[in-house]
């Protein structure tokens, strides 16, 4: 029995060492993402190849593994280093600054309502009880699109990305927007957006709300980055904000590029907001949502209170309310 026992956990520290030089290697090459935008697609999974680094060196351990020097652990912290170099300078970015105790305040929900959403009814009775200024909606179609519909009567004005048509990607407001526009359709290879303007006593500001492809294949999420960037551009950098799905976590060179570009402060800070649903084919669950792909950036004028994730409404993706103030 002995010797069964040293033969698994030999099999055991084997596949630790192979899943630690996988995700090593994943994670060396995300670095590359700097300058390729096919290898950027390797970091958005920088949290999975962490974790999965810590696993290989639990596994190694319960193993009978011992010592530090030997392969296992030296290639899993090679790993854990490489997806925390990705990861920590999400978390140590500047901030908007402290707010102020009185002004202008304005609640955003930011929310892919997903095409196949399955509980309308419970998603609307949350969104009201929020009481937000705004909405921004990225696929309110379909059965999600009854979530629109419903609101109607709270959020009367509403933009979408190609009117006077259908479109998925929507801003519902309860102040009419003094201008709007659309940005362009669903299909992937354009933006999929809408803004509108608003007129306060404290001044006009725009919101935008975007929903962009996937980044994989490389590129066609990049050219979307340069069209919004023209887009912000017409507004007054100071007072503009911007929602939206865009399918790009915080830990890619692409985001932080499109950061540096638009010129704005993101706020979001790492929150995770996919998946929420079982997702796939073969309809996995995951206990806890893996990718940061929802953001809000808000210009400098507007300091930010609270950005919080909301609960499971029946989308494959998590709500993310975020309360400004100028």
């Amino acid at each position: 029995m002995s010797s069964l026992i040293r033969s698994l956990m030999m099999v055991v520290r084997l596949g630790a060492l192979a899943l630690a030089t996988a995700v090593a290697l994943a994670s060396l090459v995300a670095q590359g993402g700097m300058f390729s935008d096919r290898l950027d697609i390797l970091t958005h999974f920088a949290p999975v190849w962490l974790t999965l680094a810590i696993v290989a060196l639990g596994l190694w351990g319960l193993a009978g593994g011992r010592k530090l020097l030997a392969p296992t652990p030296v290639i899993a912290a090679i790993a854990i280093l490489a997806s925390a170099a990705l990861i920590v300078p999400e978390f140590l970015r500047p901030g908007s600054g402290p707010p102020p105790a009185e002004g202008e305040t304005l609640k955003i929900v930011q929310f892919n309502l997903w095409g196949r959403g399955e509980n309308p009814e419970q998603a609307v009775k949350w969104i009201l009880a929020q009481d937000a200024d705004i909405l921004v909606f990225q696929e309110a179609f379909a059965r999600s699109g009854g979530i629109a519909r419903a609101l109607s009567r709270q959020y009367p004005h509403h933009v979408t990305c190609a009117e006077p048509y259908p479109c998925s990607t929507m801003i519902l407001s309860r102040q009419r927007p003094v201008r709007k526009r659309n940005l362009g359709g669903n299909t992937p290879y354009v933006l999929s957006g809408a803004e509108a303007t608003f007129a306060t006593p404290r001044g006009e500001f725009s919101v935008i709300g975007v929903h962009f492809t996937w980044p994989i294949p490389a590129g066609p999420q990049q050219q979307q980055t340069l069209r919004l960037s023209r887009v912000v551009a017409e507004h007054p950098r100071q007072t503009t904000i911007l929602s939206g799905d865009f399918n790009s976590t915080p830990w890619s060179f692409s985001l932080r590029r499109q950061d540096q570009m638009l010129g704005l402060i993101r706020r979001t800070r790492g929150q995770a907001s996919w998946p929420a649903a079982a997702v796939s084919r073969w309809k996995i669950r995951t206990p806890l949502p893996i990718l940061a792909i929802d953001q809000v950036y808000a210009g400098s004028d507007w300091k930010t209170v609270s950005v919080t994730r909301g609960p499971k409404l029946g989308s494959d993706h998590f709500p993310i309310v975020t309360v400004l103030r100028r």
